[in-house]
This record gives structure tokens, sequence and C-alpha cells, in this order.
């Protein structure tokens, strides 16, 4: 295109007001905000202004310009948060939001969401009340704590318990469990920030009780021990445990304070899974202040959760922080029905996902996938080659670190297109489905693939598989 034809083309680019003109008998863009239309039209016209410019053919009409412009503004208005399909098998997927709520839980949301609540106020006096208190002698009632208070996440948690309990002073951690929480935060970080110092003992792989006592100082605020929920050292090691670090705390008159990270509050021993201290174990250890996570092993909403004395958990309440890092009326609407349940542990088991993803049998397992077999049979034909394999599912989440969950999946081998093209395009479908690809194959797991989910992963496959 010559000089003066792209001057030609330009010049013959309509004007915006041409535009809205045009789209106000344009009956699809009836329920599209006018900002988002407004935006669009310039956004196309931009568009086809930069493809004259790089010489890339571009019909100029009134119609082309309306059809970009509802691709635009459809982008633009469609939902950033939405659900998926988790197929790849990791329980607690941190991409895709880690725990799902149960069931109690969205009840729970809708009715406290749709209408007004007592979040402060108590109905008994007409009185203010506090808003933790839905939850506190719920938790103090599993774990065995004196006194509870749940926060936004368990970084929050630990931040808030450092700052209140330690704050200019020396906190005595192990070098073996200065962790990366994840997304880059890092436990010497949030101490950092919590107005703690620092005071590393130990080495990476074995760390003593002559440790802590040699580091004592008249500056000493609190002993710290950081539970390996996401990491696990192997071979010569040595570390102290919580029971042992709480006596010489007795003994020197320090506070002692437990980062469960993932944090449960029943004994996975007992399901086949490798055992995990519960929060009632660290709570009858003696230790001051306990912190874990709500939306990783104990399948509720994201919060922080700390539990222990008292008269240091009363302290913890009245920091200023607590205020900036408070839950709000959905949260512990999804924790109060969640925690409920764990007064049955069986029912517990069976009604949160996450606890019945993770203890699910193997011959359950394979029910679940000889379903999705046969609808996928039934859909794709010849489209595919699709077998089954026995491989492994993970918990995720920062929970039991190297552990594999033997499984039964479903694997696809697509006749037309590449194993990444098909992963790519499942990914984009509506609903997105996320799989995973080993050995060169297409991976569909049923152990995080949800009731019902089958024929959708199916027809999905099947408008996929007939695309070039």
């Amino acid at each position: 295109m010559t000089r003066s034809d792209k001057h030609e083309s330009l010049k013959n680019l309509p004007g915006v007001d041409h535009i809205l003109e045009l789209v106000k008998k344009d009956d699809r863009f009836l329920d599209i905000p006018r900002s988002v239309i407004l935006d669009s039209v310039r956004s196309a016209l931009e568009n086809i202004r930069k493809n004259i410019l790089a010489d890339i053919e571009t019909p100029i009409t009134d119609d082309t310009i309306l059809m970009k412009m509802q691709l635009i503004a459809k982008e633009k208005i469609r939902p950033r948060l939405v659900s998926v399909i988790n197929a790849t098998g990791v329980v607690l997927h941190t991409n895709l939001g880690r725990a799902l709520l149960c069931d109690d839980a969205l009840k729970n949301i809708t009715s406290v969401a749709q209408s007004y609540s007592n979040l402060e106020l108590k109905i008994k006096t007409g009185k203010r009340g506090i808003r933790y208190e839905a939850v506190d002698e719920l938790i103090c009632e599993l774990t065995g704590a004196q006194s509870a208070i749940a926060v936004n996440n368990n970084a929050g948690a630990v931040l808030l318990a450092l700052n209140t309990i330690a704050e200019d002073t020396q906190v005595v951690v192990s070098r073996g469990e200065l962790v990366e929480i994840g997304g880059s935060f890092r436990v010497p970080d949030v101490m950092s920030k919590s107005g703690c110092i620092l005071k590393e003992v130990g080495t990476t792989n074995r760390t003593h009780l002559k440790d802590y006592e040699n580091a004592i100082s008249d500056n000493t605020g609190l002993f710290l021990k950081v539970h390996a929920s996401n990491y696990k050292i192997e071979g010569f090691t040595a570390s102290v445990a919580l029971k042992d670090l709480v006596l010489l705390g007795k003994n020197t008159n320090i506070p002692v304070m437990e980062d469960l990270g993932s944090g449960t509050l029943i004994d996975f021993s007992k399901y086949g899974l490798p055992p995990e201290p519960t929060v009632a174990d660290s709570v009858r250890s003696g230790a001051d202040v306990v912190t874990f996570s709500g939306d990783k092993l104990l399948g509720g909403p994201q919060t922080g959760i700390i539990v222990g004395r008292k008269e240091t958990i009363d302290q913890i309440k009245k920091n200023p922080l607590t205020r900036a890092l408070r839950v709000d009326k959905l949260t512990l609407a999804a924790l109060e029905s969640t925690l409920k349940l764990y007064r049955d542990e069986e029912k517990a088991v069976r009604e949160i996902p996450t606890l019945k993803m993770l203890t699910l049998s193997f011959k359950d397992i394979c029910e679940k996938a000889t379903l999705l077999f046969k609808t996928i049979k039934g859909d794709i034909g010849s489209l595919a080659d699709f077998d089954f394999a026995d491989l492994n599912s993970r918990p995720g989440g920062g929970s039991f670190p190297d552990l594999n969950l033997p499984t039964r999946c479903i694997t696809i081998q697509p006749k037309n297109m590449s194993v990444s093209k098909l992963e790519i395009n499942m990914r984009l479908a509506t609903p997105a489905i996320i799989g995973r690809i080993e050995n060169n194959k297409y991976i569909l797991d049923p152990r995080t693939i949800q009731n019902g989910q089958e024929a959708i992963i199916s027809s999905t496959l099947a408008k996929v598989l007939v695309k070039k």
C-alpha cells in the first residue's frame, strides 16, 4: 500500500459520532453501558488505523466496524473472575482458588448476603457486638484453645500475632523453618514487617534445643516454630518438638508460637494419608499461640485463624492492625458453616469437598474414571485416541509435600492437532477446562472433577477436536 493509499484509507475512516449514531439503531448494543460502547468505538477505530499503517488489508465499512465493536464490548463486559473445571487432580490448586466450599457454607453465604445480619449486634441485648464471636467459640470447641480470632489469611494471622507479642524484640526461629509461603512471600519478610527482629538458630537441616537456649538474650520476645507444611527435608536432619520448645519457654518465661501453615482439624492418618499435626495437638502441647489457614486442609474460605491462651488472644484483638486484617460477613458465614460440620467428623469428610477429594478411595476414583470414559467415548468417537492410565493426584496448596495420591485418569491423544493445542483450546473454552499434560498426552484426572461436570467436559472435547 502506497503512502497516498494509506492516507486515503485513513481519511475514509468514519468518525466516532457517526458510529455512535449507528449503535443507537443496533439491537446488539441495547444492554451494553454507554461508557463501554464509547471505549469500544475508539478501540475498533484505533485497531483499523494500526492495520492500515502496518499494510494489513482491512475492510472499512460500517458493518465491519460494528462487528469489531461488538467483540471488543463483549470482552470488556465479561466477568474476569469465572468458574472453571479443575481436571488437574490438584485438590488445593492455588491458581484455581484452593478449597471448594461445602453446600452449607454456600447456603449461609446467600442468606447473609441478601439481607442484613447481626454481624456486630448482640440481638439479645441490642448492644454492639464483635464480629469474631460468630466463630471464636466454635473454633475453641474444636481445638481446645482458650480463645480464637479469624483474620483475612494466614500470613495476616502470623503478622498480627508477631506484631502483638514480639514487636521490637528478637524472635528465635530455626533456619530450616524460614519458609517461603508462596507468591514470593517469605517468613523473614513477614517478620520484618511485623516489627520483630529475626534471630536465626541451627542450620538448614539440623536444629537442637540448645540452639534456642544459646540464643536467649534480654531482648528475646518469642520462640517461633514453623511447621513444614509445604516442604520436606530428608536425610541427616533434626528439629525440636513443639512440646520441648514449650517447656523451654515456660522455664525462661518466653512465649511460644507455632505457625501450622495448612492446619488440620482431623487426623488424616486414619484415612491412609501421612499424619499431619492437628491444631488440637499444638494446643495440647501448650503453645501460647497457633496460626493456620482456613482455605487449605480445613476446606473453608480464605482466612487466617489464630488460637491460643485467652490473655494473648485478647491482646491480639486489641491491636489496631486487627481492623485492617478483619474478615467480612460472607467469610464468617462460610467459615462458621464449615466448622460446624467438624462436630461430626464422618459428616465433615463426606460433605467438605476438600476432605472428600483427599480421602477418596481408589475404587471410587475408578468408578468416576469409568463414567467419564464412557461419556467421552460417546461424544468424540474416532476424533482422538483415549485410554485409562493409573497416575497420581496431588494435594496442593502447600500441604502434604511430596505426597502422591493414586488415581485413574483418562488420557487423550488428538488426531488432528497437537496435545498442547488441545490443552490451550480446552483452557479457552467456556467454561474453561484445566487439565494437564504428561508424556505427550492430555490428562483428565477425575479426583477433582465434580459430579455432573463429565458431560460438560465431553461436549467441550467434541467441539474442540473438530477444529483444525
